[in-house]
Parts: C-alpha cells; sequence; structure tokens
C-alpha cells in the first residue's frame, strides 16, 4: 500500500516547484511539511517584533565543531526560508556554469552549461511572475524572452542613486523580484526583505508554487510531520519514518534544504549503508556553501524616505576586479533598514540608529563562498553539526572596498558595513551536489541519487557552485527540469 506515486519531503523553494511541475501530469504527489503555514497577524509587519524581539526566530539550534549550540535562523514553514526572502530571482550568470578562477581557487563547474538551464529558468520566472528588465545589467545571460512583468518601480532616492552610480561609471541594472509591490503596500507600508508573507504579496514557494500545486486535486499536503529518517531495502527506498508515522510512495524526493536533507540522508545509515545513503561518493554533507555577505550603510546628508528601496543591483565586479582579473561578486539593495532594525541588529540607541537609518541607504554585498569537502554538515544523534569554512574572503573585502570608494565618489562620505555570520543563512547550498561522476557527486544532472535508483534531491543541496547571486531562481529552474524528467519516468 503507497500513499501517493511520489512524495516529496519540503514545501520550500525547491519541494513546492517540484509539486507544481510534476501536477499536471495527474500522478498522485504528497507533501510532507515539519511547520505549519504562517497566519497573518500584526508582528508580521512590526519590525520591533520581527528584528527586536525575534517574534517568527525559529527556535532550532545545531551545534558548531567547539560543542557550541547557535541558532541558525532557518524557518520550518509552509515554504521554507522562502517566505522571509527578499524575493530576488535572479538567473546564475552564463560563466557561472564553467570552471572559474577566483581569488580563494578555482570551482569545477556544472554538468552542463547555462543554455541546458535556460529554458527552465524562463518557465520559473513566469511562475513566478518575475519583475525585470532585461539586457540592461551587462552580465545579464543570454534568455528567449523579456521578463513576464517590467521592473518594480524604483523610488525617488533610489532613482536619484542609480544616476549617480552611472555618473561614476558603473552600470546599475533592475534587480528581478517576485513581488506584487501594490498588494504588499496595500497590508501597510514596509519592505518585504527578511518580513513574513502571510498575505500572498510575495511570489514565494508557497503563494506561487505550492498554491499552483495544489489546485490539482491529484497534490496534496500533510504539514506537521518531521521524517527521521529513510527505509531501505536493497538499493531502494521503501518507507519514509516520521513522527506521525510511516509513508511509502516508489519514488522519494529529499527537499528539505541544505542541510536538513544531508542530515536525514546521513541519519538513514544502517548496515547495508553505515556512511548514510546516496554516499558512496563520502560528498553528503560536504561542500557546504553560504554567502560572504556584508551589509553596508551608506550616508549623506540627504534624508531617505523610501519604504521598501529593494529595486537595484550591480554587477561591475560580479567576473572581474580582482588583482587578477578575478570576479568579486554582486551588490544589490536591502529593504530599508529602519531604526528599530538597526538598533536591535547593532545594539545602538534608538535615537541615534534613527539618525543614522534617516540618512542611509542600504545594500547587500554577496561574493562566491567556494566549495570545499571540509566545510560540512554532519549529525550527533538528533544534533545536526555545521562545520562552515567560509572561503574566498579575501575577493570578499576586496568587494567591499570597490563598492565603498565608488559609493564615496557618488556622493555618500559616511559608509559602515558589518559581515553576517553562520546565525544569518545567506543561501546555504551544495551539500549533495550534482555531478555526471558518481565519485564526486551525490546526484546525477537530474537530481536522481547515483546509489538509489527511486530517491532523488530537489533544493539547494544539488548545487555545485553557489556563484554570487540569489540561488532561488536556479534552485526552481532545476525543480521544474527534475520534474519533467521524472514526468517521463513515470510515462
Amino acid at each position: 500500500m503507497t500513499d501517493a506515486d511520489i512524495i516529496i519531503i519540503g514545501s520550500g523553494m525547491g519541494g513546492a516547484t517540484l509539486a507544481a511541475g510534476l501536477a499536471p501530469t495527474g500522478l498522485r504527489v504528497l507533501i510532507l511539511e515539519r511547520g505549519q503555514p504562517l497566519a497573518d497577524c500584526p508582528e508580521a509587519r512590526d519590525p520591533q517584533a520581527i528584528f527586536g524581539r525575534g517574534h517568527f526566530r525559529p527556535t532550532e539550534t545545531w551545534l558548531a565543531p567547539d560543542g557550541s549550540r547557535f541558532n541558525p535562523g532557518n524557518y520550518a514553514c509552509v515554504g521554507g526560508n522562502s517566505k522571509f526572502y527578499g524575493a530576488v530571482m535572479l538567473r546564475y550568470r552564463e560563466a557561472d556554469f564553467a570552471p572559474l578562477r577566483h581569488i580563494g581557487g578555482t570551482t569545477q563547474g556544472w554538468p552542463f552549461d547555462y543554455g541546458t538551464l535556460a529554458p527552465w529558468y524562463t518557465r520559473a520566472e513566469a511562475l513566478f511572475q518575475v519583475r525585470g528588465a532585461a539586457g540592461i545589467d551587462p552580465t545579464d545571460p543570454p534568455r528567449d524572452t523579456d521578463y513576464p512583468f517590467g521592473p518594480v518601480p524604483d523610488e525617488p532616492v533610489i532613482a536619484d542613486l542609480a544616476h549617480r552610480l552611472r555618473r561614476v561609471g558603473l552600470h546599475p541594472a533592475p534587480l528581478p523580484l517576485a513581488v506584487d509591490i501594490d498588494r504588499w503596500l496595500a497590508r501597510a507600508p514596509t519592505p518585504w526583505d527578511a518580513f513574513p508573507d502571510t498575505t500572498g504579496a510575495k511570489l514565494d514557494a508557497e503563494t506561487a508554487a505550492l498554491a499552483h500545486a495544489l489546485t490539482h486535486p491529484n497534490v496534496r499536503l500533510q504539514t506537521g510531520v518531521t521524517v527521521q529518517r529513510l527505509e531501505m531495502a536493497g538499493d531502494r527506498v521503501t518507507g519514509i519514518l516520521t513522527d506521525r508515522g510511516r509513508f511509502a510512495a516508489p519514488r522519494i524526493v529529499l527537499a528539505a534544504g541544505a542541510v536538513h536533507s544531508a542530515a536525514i540522508l546521513l541519519r538513514s545509515a544502517c548496515d547495508a549503508f553505515p556512511n548514510g545513503l546516496a554516499n558512496r561518493s563520502d560528498q553528503v554533507g560536504r561542500n557546504f556553501m553560504n554567502h560572504n555577505a556584508s551589509a553596508l550603510l551608506a550616508l549623506s546628508p540627504r534624508r531617505n524616505r523610501s519604504v521598501y528601496q529593494k529595486t537595484l543591483m550591480i554587477n561591475d565586479w560580479y567576473l572581474t576586479g580582482g588583482p587578477n582579473g578575478e570576479p568579486l561578486g554582486n551588490v544589490q539593495l536591502l529593504g530599508r533598514v529602519s531604526a528599530p532594525i538597526l538598533a536591535a541588529q547593532t545594539g545602538l540607541p534608538r535615537a541615534l540608529a534613527r539618525i543614522i537609518a534617516d540618512r542611509a541607504i542600504d545594500f547587500y554585498i554577496m561574493s562566491e563562498d567556494l566549495p570545499d569537502p571540509d566545510s560540512r554538515v554532519t549529525v550527533q544523534g538528533d544534533d545536526i553539526v555545521l562545520d562552515w569554512r567560509r572561503s574566498n574572503w579575501a575577493a570578499h573585502r576586496r568587494l567591499v572596498g570597490r563598492v565603498k570608494r565608488s559609493l564615496r565618489r557618488a556622493g555618500f562620505p559616511v559608509l559602515l558595513s558589518k559581515a553576517f555570520d553562520r546565525e544569518t543563512p545567506s543561501h546555504q547550498c551544495g551539500t549533495a551536489r550534482l555531478g555526471a561522476d558518481p565519485r564526486t557527486s551525490v546526484t546525477n544532472p537530474f537530481g536522481q541519487t547515483h546509489d538509489h535508483p527511486n530517491l532523488s534531491i530537489c533544493d539547494a543541496s544539488l548545487l555545485p557552485t553557489s556563484a554570487a547571486v540569489n540561488p532561488s531562481l536556479t534552485i526552481a529552474a532545476l525543480a521544474l527540469r527534475q520534474a519533467d524528467h521524472i514526468a517521463k519516468g513515470f510515462a
């Protein structure tokens, strides 16, 4: 007796988009999610509640290698971390799929090129109703069509910023966003970056992909189910053991996120697979990447009266800028940092935080973290152990310096920056990377594990490299490609 044709573990960007891709096939799809839907509430748009009191902050803790505990900031809810994301839907750049020399080392590239994934990028942009404008950014990869909708409008202060940046020789471009700005602002005049989506105004994994999937009667969602391990017979997964009982299907897809998917595979170790499932290569949990990221506040005498702010990116240093022409990374705006947010994040007195926030434009600076087999996720009993070994930091420091010099020339004399630490999940990925060689990867290029014919992975675990852009659209594109591949196998 089976519960479905396919069971997907997790309803985040990968799992929900995979379900959306499979929904029209008629296959019985069951999604298991450990969390619950986010309900709307006054705290959803209250910066003091979110950033000061941590109203939505998850209670889960992980272990550092020294045994100390920390809160990683990963959300367990329907839609996963995408419920709090900045709604940025950027394609990897064409060069990101090939081996690329960085200051900190050379990436190994992907088993296929950008052109292979391009059609599913287009489909993902349509599913998530992405707002953008093609061809303005100098690193924009080839595409067969423009974005489904025009870009979210720049507020006056940001339009002035774009003019200033162009005047100093940079090429600012609209940031591709999956947000219905009118619907978002109708609820309350706040930014959306790091604010929970409780009204469907952000096109996140739940409101875009899962909502589409659940319009089909063959797709079901069951919440409040925590997966403990996978049950095996021979080389096949025969069951999913959870705190709500056992589930079974001919095909299982892990989409619990880069850390939890790896942890489930490792916890499923048995006599036949003592190192965990899908781990013949000893790569499960390894190559953990978390973008090198910093927040930068650019202050000037001018008041910043923006509400949401996050509409602009700069990629002038994406493919070059290092001492020998190495890539440095991406620059984009953060959501508007208000006095309550700044005070909560820095400990500054509220009055001083208000003076700074009123005159600041806020930037998010992001550089590639390179895969390292010793940067990894392991398990210790019921605990997850995260040993993140940050790489390519010299490139990130150089990028922060480049941005500061350009902003001073653009009329911002005071610049404050702070790096994010391990408690900020800056696009975690890489722990079950896809590849053509079973000796060095966990899955094939379609996400099917090399070791188990009926077990696939569909989340950020698959990414062989982190690139230096937000991974959401790439995860969604991989999921739609995987859905097509799985459907062919059932045909």
